[in-house]
């Protein structure tokens, strides 16, 4: 099935560690989560201000980091879709957002 909902690319795509949720990241300046088994938008995280590079789930998989070419990391409560905080100080695109285990 192919889920639909972002309105410009999508430049990453990540699963949450259980494989229920997916995460999308799109030059929409959106993040999009998913029911993976359903295909079905359970929400639309906007903050960024310019196109999402890169998603990423916590180990946990309670929060989701994006990486924008607005230069900053930010991080979400994956149940809710609210932001938890904007990481800033970056001098240029964010190109790649990771956990650690």
């Amino acid at each position: 099935s192919s889920l639909e909902g972002h309105t410009d690319y999508v430049r990453s795509v990540a699963f949450a560690p259980d494989g229920k949720t997916l995460a999308s990241g799109s030059d929409d300046k959106t993040v999009k989560l998913w029911d993976a088994a359903t295909g079905s938008q359970m929400s639309s995280l906007e903050g960024h201000t310019a196109q999402v590079l890169s998603v990423s789930f916590a180990p946990d998989g309670k929060t989701v980091a994006s990486g924008s070419v607005d230069s900053t990391v930010k991080l979400w409560d994956a149940a809710s879709g609210s932001q938890m905080s904007s990481l800033e100080g970056h001098t240029a695109q964010v190109n790649s957002v990771a956990f650690s285990p």
